[in-house]
């Protein structure tokens, strides 16, 4: 395993957009296993940027399923994001990460259950993220969400590098299922 995180992030990236190109149905897949996710009212998903694992199947499965939905807004680069609500459709822009987000006009909630995407993740919690801080920094002042990672099974590792102030996940959901993390991170 790559130790080097730049080394590392650099290789799940090419990795992941192998597993997007052999796979284009994973999305839906991972959406069909969407019951198995733990419980939580309000869900933060994210709207997917390159090759990381579309969302649009599984929000449209947990919106059927009653969940309130919202997406995560980054207001400055160094600080922690809020959530503001959503519906599949509804319009977005970009906020300052250059990442699709709700209007202003939607109102901030607080997700008890936030899905993230990952370069990497392990059967320990462990996540690998584009190196931001976004996620992390987010994690660490809202400790009650269940944070799960939504991933390609093949973005798996034996154990992803973790520093002081990453964030652990609770567990991950791929195109072959829910996996709950054995010790958080």
């Amino acid at each position: 395993m790559i130790s080097d995180k730049p080394a590392l992030r650099a290789s799940m990236r090419a990795l992941r957009k192998r597993l997007a190109e052999a796979d284009p149905l994973a999305a839906q897949r991972a959406a069909d296993c969407s019951a198995a996710l733990p419980r939580g009212e309000t869900v933060a998903l994210y709207r997917a940027m390159g090759s990381e694992l579309d969302t649009d199947a599984l929000a449209q499965a947990l919106a059927a399923a009653g969940r309130t939905l919202c997406l995560p807004v980054v207001l400055e680069r160094d600080a922690t994001m809020i959530f503001r609500l959503w519906s599949p459709g509804e319009p977005l822009e970009l906020d300052a990460a250059g990442c699709p987000s709700p209007l202003p006009l939607a109102a901030t909630v607080v997700p008890d259950l936030i899905l993230a995407p990952l370069l990497a993740f392990d059967d320990f919690g462990g996540r690998l993220g584009q190196g931001g801080g976004f996620y992390d920094r987010t994690f660490a002042v809202l400790p009650e969400a269940v944070r799960i990672g939504f991933a390609y099974a093949g973005q798996r590792l034996d154990r992803v590098p973790m520093d002081r102030h990453d964030q652990g996940l609770h567990g991950v959901l791929t195109e072959v299922g829910y996996t709950p993390a054995r010790k958080v991170s």
